[in-house]
C-alpha cells in the first residue's frame, strides 16, 4: 500500500478548528469531507468512531493538532447530508462511511451484473464484494452491510431481490 497523501491543508493549525467566516467554515468543510472520503478508501475503512482520537484523520501529531469530537460530528453530518454516511447509533458515536453514495454502489453493482451477463442470476455478497470477477471494478472490497444497504436500494426499485438464508444473503438481479 502506497503512503497516504495528505492536502497541504492537514499541516495547517487553524484546518483543525471550525472556522467562523460562513465562506471560509463551508470550503473547510469541503476539503474535510473529501479528505475523510479518500482516507478511509485508502485504509479501506467504513466504518468510524468519533471516539478515535488517535486515528491519523483525526490527529496530525507533527503539528500537535486534532479534530474536536464536535468538529468530527459536523463533517460526519456534512457527510450524510451528500449521502456518504449513516449514523449507526442514536448518540451518533459510531457511523458507517460509504466512499461512493449507496445509490452509486448499487449502480456500479448493477451495471457489472448486466455488463457480465448475469440478469436472472443469483450471487453471493461476498462474490461481488470480494470474489476474482470483480478484482477490478470500484466496489471490489466494498464492506458488506455497505453493499447490503446499496442491494436494498436496487431492491425497492425492483432491480433485484434480497434472499437470506441462514444468516446468509445472496441477491437476484433483474
Amino acid at each position: 500500500m502506497t503512503e497516504f497523501q495528505w492536502p497541504w491543508e492537514y499541516t495547517f493549525p487553524p484546518f483543525f478548528t471550525l472556522q467562523p467566516h460562513e465562506e471560509t467554515r463551508q470550503q473547510q468543510l469541503k476539503v474535510w469531507t473529501d479528505l475523510f472520503l479518500k482516507y478511509l478508501k485508502h485504509t479501506n475503512k467504513f466504518s468510524l468512531s468519533i471516539n478515535e482520537q488517535s486515528l491519523p484523520l483525526f490527529h496530525n501529531e507533527s503539528i500537535q493538532r486534532h479534530l474536536s469530537p464536535e468538529l468530527i460530528l459536523v463533517i460526519l453530518e456534512q457527510l450524510q447530508r451528500s449521502g456518504h454516511a449513516t449514523a449507526l447509533d442514536k448518540r451518533r458515536q459510531e457511523w458507517q462511511v460509504y466512499w461512493y453514495t449507496l445509490e452509486a454502489y448499487g449502480n456500479m453493482v448493477y451495471d457489472w451484473i448486466q455488463e457480465t451477463g448475469q440478469t436472472n442470476s443469483i450471487c453471493t455478497l461476498y462474490e461481488i464484494a470480494s470474489g476474482e470477477s470483480t478484482t477490478q471494478m470500484d466496489f471490489h472490497g466494498v464492506d458488506e452491510s455497505v453493499l447490503l444497504n446499496a442491494l436494498r436500494l436496487l431492491e425497492e426499485k425492483g432491480r433485484c431481490e434480497l434472499i437470506e438464508i441462514d444468516g446468509s444473503h445472496g441477491v437476484k438481479f433483474f
